[in-house]
């Protein structure tokens, strides 16, 4: 379990002095503010001089093997500022765990605006369609990356991802599961068989969602992706039908667009952007297993939510709304299991 241990004065005094010697701060001073903690890395903003600087960095504590692997986030947003995706500038990486007591890295503070209402109040209808244009196009150009080519092609397996995501999530609900949901056995028995035949390796983010993008602060554009804790190499629809399974969520279920008249608030439909992807990406056959990738995504969150409320009943987890998220659980995995059924119908 991870823990929360607060930065005392000699490891900012520490820090401050290291990135003034790597060139990355104009002063040692610096004044740090907490911005985000809980289930996530610790993120913080660094003011040094007249600069603003955000540091990530693991948590304290016992950590899964796997997790908070920051390393990797760094690694894949610095390979990445070479292409078309837009991510922050990574400045510097930092193994040394003497200076703040766990890696880091720091990266420029940026100006912009982090919306969590998909339907982008204050916008007008043209604002919201270059929006959503934006995420489009940034999500279609990471799929389009060949990770041979910018040093990724060991990030992560390739092939079967449908395959290991769904073993991996069925394992951990069967292992571990006090309440049943029978929407998501369902689909834990309906979707090892059902997955589309061929195989496509990509980097994928992994959560690519409106609030892990930043959008300039005035203009309707995204200026950078954030927050690569989940990315890897894995299946590019599989990582686009999990943006798109806001179309299918309504508000009063989660942060989603489902039921909303869209194009009176200039969004695109589903099927327009899914066109869209598909015209800069090229990739054929979208349309005709979405119904699978739909019912794979709403399991897979359905299974993440309910690894949280597990853990949040066993008094590991740190987050306070942590039953909240995982209450969303088996109403995720009924949408999930409806889409299954849809797909059953349409194959025949």
């Amino acid at each position: 379990m991870s823990q929360q241990v607060a930065l005392d004065d000699a490891a900012w005094a520490r820090l401050g002095s290291y990135l003034f010697e790597e060139g990355v701060i104009p002063s040692h001073e610096i004044v740090a503010t907490l911005l985000t903690g809980g289930q996530s890395n610790p993120t913080y903003r660094l003011v040094s001089g007249d600069k603003s600087f955000v540091l990530r960095k693991k948590p304290a504590g016992d950590l899964l093997p796997s997790a908070h692997a920051i390393d990797r986030e760094y690694g894949v947003m610095k390979a990445l500022q070479t292409t078309p995706v837009p991510v922050p500038e990574m400045l510097v990486y930092c193994e040394d765990e003497s200076l703040i007591g766990t890696p880091f890295y720091v990266m420029p503070f940026l100006q912009g605006r982090v919306f969590f209402d998909q339907t982008l109040p204050g916008m007008t209808r043209d604002e919201r369609a270059q929006v959503y244009a934006n995420m489009n196009q940034a999500i279609a150009q990471l799929h389009r990356i060949d990770p041979e080519a910018i040093g990724l092609g060991d990030y992560g397996k390739a092939g079967n991802y449908f395959g290991r995501q769904i073993r991996r999530w069925s394992q951990q609900y069967q292992e571990h599961h006090t309440d049943r949901i029978a929407s998501l056995e369902h689909l834990i028995e309906w979707l090892p068989d059902r997955i589309p035949a061929g195989d496509l390796t990509t980097i994928v983010h992994g959560d690519y969602r409106l609030d892990n993008v930043m959008l300039h602060a005035t203009e309707p554009k995204v200026i950078a992706v954030l927050d690569w804790e989940l990315s890897t190499l894995g299946h590019p629809l599989a990582d686009f039908s999990y943006h798109c399974m806001s179309w299918h969520i309504p508000p009063s279920l989660w942060r989603g667009i489902g039921g909303l008249d869209l194009a009176e608030l200039g969004i695109p439909s589903e099927r327009q952007y899914i066109e869209q992807y598909v015209s800069v990406t090229g990739y054929k056959g979208v349309q005709e297993h979405w119904n699978f990738y739909l019912a794979y995504n709403f399991f897979r969150i359905a299974a993440i939510l309910y690894g949280i409320g597990e853990r949040a009943r066993q008094g590991t987890a740190t987050a306070s709304d942590a039953m909240e998220m995982a209450a969303k659980a088996e109403p995720l995995a009924d949408i999930g299991w409806h889409y299954a059924q849809q797909y059953q119908a349409q194959r025949g």
